[in-house]
């Protein structure tokens, strides 16, 4: 990072001498020789990016891209895809809280957010240019890159699986042949985190080369956890306290903070070998494990907005009440290969190959301790109902394991004025899995209710041929064709699902009685027992509800097009149009008029239609984009200053989102709750629903004001707003809308328009797409001074600042409830001494903080609670600050 020859800036002798002490005996340096300024030392050195599948200069490469390398990272405290939100232009990316693991990655807007085995990315993530289907990959720490690569828009000729938002491709470093070279560095900050980073590479033979890498990060917990022994104390009701938890206690362990929810504990080793077999052909192949033992993340009550509330918090922002404590054993074990073959000075030849196995167990507590209020509980321990006083929900994944092999074959051809690259794609999955739920106290007789899923069968399979050309027509003009042509397909076989109702759920072990029953209060710890629900399989449930055997394919031709006017060296304009699809699905089987069972133990029969279960998989369409762009890449100020401009908009059509929809309605009777003698029936489920228009400009670039100054800057304009949905459902928070007397939700329709039965109709044309803020920028500066005995200092300050965002599609923001968040900014810094270049024993240390405001912004955000009461979200990390300490040899 210090060239030794660069000129060296003098500063003050007091200065100079305070750092002298670090170079007393026992820190003892070379310094570095005095030589001739290098006269490009201050120009912007240029990037090799891979976007178009040859390697070019970043600032020639006509597309959308971002690199950024291993030192901006580690600068950062990325260790992994999620802490680079706001980093690139419109790159927003959150975490799951359901339990899943799964990474929520939007550019441009354009998201996902089924991270299940059903699920596919909307971003597609490369490492090494080889496509990753799992959305938990993006968890997987970034360690000893080459660089990482951001391509933003539609993906629908060169890259993996077709894909609608983007590409990410995570670029390892190579062996290096003949080299000895290694490096490690410690991480040591606040919440106790402690991180290592080991990498050696080992000269083999002459023609052969092994490198090993290795991360281990460890941190605390940051919220407040405590153990939920909630004894519900509601004697008008009929619930007086009695000494007996109320929540389930059989998982209520007490943990240290190193296991709370939202620690650390993750670590990844890689060992990579790279065969150069002849002077035509090299082989390079990588095995990489990665192991998450973190907690996980977890939803939290938004203190700020329930304040003023019948649900203002009663403590800290940050407490949480904790029966199930979070665990996570997640391993990614990853196989990859790619060989390379130079067959002459016109055409390459390369195959790819990778097998990942990604195995899962996790347990998440669902609720965080947040109870009813009293106003809100209609049940009594005389009569029951709906509503009772104790809310306790938790999620199970006993097993998964996720199973992918991909392929992929590229032909390079190049002869001067035309070159293309051609290729076959194949991908192969199969993903098995054994997830469940507990929720206790339900209506009407306060008994618990549960469901699991085994899919020990779902297979995805990915096919396409590609082929790309670069036509360069006259000198400074070049015209691009790209096509694609995708097959995908799924099936599912044998999967099943069971529901235990009522006495169901206590497997035989006993029969607690009920509303009206002498001593009942509803069920409590005491009468919870091994073998009773979800975390204890598929065995303790009554036969399965349903069973799904279903398959089904898409295909779809995209493409890309591209005209480029470079007129010199420092200067290109271009324009494409380009599409992208991502695959279509199917949810599992479901019966359409609900599973619930009346008081005589029979299902409700549906509202319309016949009478008895109306079973559907509930498919869905693929979803495509269509994006045009027009960009500028350039340097000025003699080499000083780069810039990207683009500017683009794109057409998303039948988007897919996945949530709670409504699906159908059962015949119930009338009561205060069915005030249509009916029940609306909705499930979390996939759907397509219509249009978004996408627009927006995207700036980046670097600039050099003087000698061993650094100013690198990116900022966003982003109009992202559906265009069409006819269908939209307004179904959020119901009561607790109506109680607090702000915007209610919608009348059911009552229209003869058979779409929009069941539903509460609510134009949301013209809101935005969630994660998908309309501005954000982004700058950091640094500077390095140079002492005369060699030694540098470098401080370097990062600010930048993003918009409101939605975090669904009601953009539904009020003063006590909302899925938003507010626009915030977020300040980084850190000073890093280093000794001099060519120095025996080189090392560094930085100290560095990170939000050093402490801003608590929201990476995801809903309305939950028990019955949909007040906000719920996700935080990003508080502020955080260390040293890191690392040498190099």
């Amino acid at each position: 990072m210090f060239d030794s020859n660069r000129r060296k800036t003098l500063i003050s002798s007091a200065v100079a001498g305070a750092l002298a002490v670090l170079a007393a005996p026992g820190f003892a340096q070379e310094a570095a020789p005095a030589t001739t300024p290098d006269a490009k030392a201050d120009t912007i050195q240029e990037v090799m990016v891979t976007a178009t599948r040859y390697s070019t200069s970043l600032l020639k490469t006509p597309v959308a891209v971002t690199a950024v390398t291993q030192e901006d990272l580690t600068r950062q405290g990325a260790v992994n895809i999620k802490a680079l939100t706001g980093e690139v232009p419109n790159l927003q990316l959150g975490g799951a809280v359901d339990g899943s693991s799964g990474v929520q990655i939007a550019i441009r807007g354009v998201s996902n957010s089924d991270f299940t085995e059903i699920g596919n990315p909307a971003v597609g993530l490369h490492v090494a240019g080889i496509y990753s289907p799992r959305p938990q990959g993006a968890l997987a720490l970034l360690f000893d890159l080459e660089q990482l690569e951001i391509l933003r828009g539609p993906q629908g000729t060169l890259f993996g699986r077709n894909s609608t938002g983007g590409s990410i491709n995570i670029i390892p470093n190579k062996p290096v042949i003949g080299s000895k070279e290694g490096s490690a560095e410690l991480d040591l900050g606040n919440y106790n985190q402690r991180q290592l980073n080991v990498v050696q590479n080992i000269p083999v033979t002459e023609n052969f080369a092994l490198r090993f890498t290795a991360m281990g990060v460890k941190r605390d917990g940051w919220i407040n956890q405590t153990q939920d022994k909630y004894d519900v104390n509601m004697p008008s009701k009929g619930f007086p306290a009695d000494g007996i938890p109320d929540t389930d206690q059989r998982h209520n362990t007490k943990v240290d903070k190193s296991d709370y929810y939202s620690n650390r504990n993750q670590w990844a080793a890689r060992l990579s070998g790279l065969w150069k077999i002849s002077n035509n052909l090299q082989w390079l192949v990588a095995y990489e494990n990665f192991q998450n033992n973190d907690a996980g993340d977890i939803a939290m009550k938004d203190c700020a907005q329930a304040a003023g509330t019948p649900y203002a918090c009663t403590g800290g922002k940050y407490d949480v009440a904790i029966n199930v404590p979070g665990i996570t054993d997640m391993s990614i074990r990853t196989l990859r290969s790619n060989l390379v073959w130079n067959v002459d000075k016109q055409t390459d030849i390369e195959y790819s190959y990778a097998h990942a196995v990604q195995r899962r167990f996790q347990q998440q507590d669902s609720d965080s301790g947040y109870q009813p209020i009293a106003a809100d509980v209609d049940a009594t321990a005389a009569a029951g109902g709906d509503h009772w006083p104790v809310v306790d929900n938790a999620t199970y994944t006993l097993g998964s394991k996720f199973a992918s092999d991909v392929h992929e074959l590229q032909l390079r051809q190049n002869f001067g004025s035309l070159r293309y690259v051609a290729g076959l794609f194949y991908m192969k999955e199969k993903n098995s899995l054994d997830y469940g739920q507990d929720f206790l106290n339900q209506g009407p007789n306060g008994y618990p209710y549960s469901n699991f899923y085994h899919q020990p069968d779902r297979q995805s399979e990915s096919k396409a041929v590609f082929a790309q050309a670069d036509w360069q027509f006259v000198p400074t003009w070049n015209f691009t064709a790209g096509v694609r042509a995708s097959k995908d397909s799924r099936a599912d076989k044998n999967g099943q699902f069971w529901e235990s109702y009522g006495t169901d759920y206590f497997n035989g072990q006993l029969n607690p009685g009920g509303p009206g029953t002498p001593g009942y209060t509803g069920v409590n710890s005491s009468l919870l027992k091994p073998g009773m629900g979800a975390y204890y399989g598929s065995g303790v449930f009554p036969a399965a509800s349903s069973i799904s055997d279903h398959a089904e394919s898409w295909s779809k031709t995209t493409g890309r097009l591209g005209l480029t006017w470079q007129p010199n060296s420092r200067n290109m304009v271009y324009t494409s149009l380009s599409t992208g699809y991502k695959a279509g699905g199917f949810n599992d089987r479901f019966n359409l008029c609900g599973t619930e069972l009346d008081a005589n133990g029979k299902p409700y029969d549906c509202a319309t239609g016949p009478a008895g279960p109306q079973y559907s998989y509930l498919p869905y369409k693929p979803e495509t984009v269509t994006n045009l762009e027009f960009g500028y890449k350039g340097k000025m100020l003699e080499d000083r200053l780069t810039l990207s401009a683009t500017v683009f908009y794109s057409r998303y059509k039948d988007m897919q989102v996945t949530g709670q929809h409504t699906v159908g309605r059962s015949k119930r009777t009338c009561d205060a709750d069915h005030p249509a003698c009916d029940a609306v029936i909705s499930w979390w489920s996939t759907q397509n629903v219509g249009r978004a228009d996408i627009k927006g400009l995207e700036l980046e670039g670097q600039y050099r004001p003087w000698r061993d100054a650094r100013l690198t800057y990116s900022a966003s304009l982003l109009s992202a707003k559906i265009a069409d949905y006819p269908t939209y459902s307004d179904d959020i928070g119901c009561n607790a809308r109506a109680a607090q007397g702000v915007t209610p939700c919608p009348d059911y329709y009552t229209g003869t328009n058979p779409a929009l039965a069941q539903l509460r109709p609510y134009n949301v044309v013209g809101n935005h797409l969630p994660y998908a803020p309309p501005r954000t920028m982004n700058l950091s500066f640094s500077q390095d001074f140079y002492f005369a005995d060699g030694w540098s200092l470098t401080p370097w300050v990062q600010a930048r600042w993003q918009d409101k965002m939605y975090f669904s599609l009601r953009n539904l923001d009020t003063p006590h409830l909302s899925d938003a968040q507010r626009a915030y900014s977020q300040v980084d810094a850190s000073l890093r001494l280093s000794t001099p270049s060519g120095a025996k024993f080189p090392w560094h240390a930085e100290l560095y903080v990170r939000n050093l405001g402490d801003v608590r912004a929201k990476t995801w955000a809903g309305i939950g609670g028990p019955q949909q009461t007040f906000t719920v979200a996700s935080y990003n990390d508080p502020r955080m600050f260390g040293i890191r300490v690392g040498t190099e040899w």
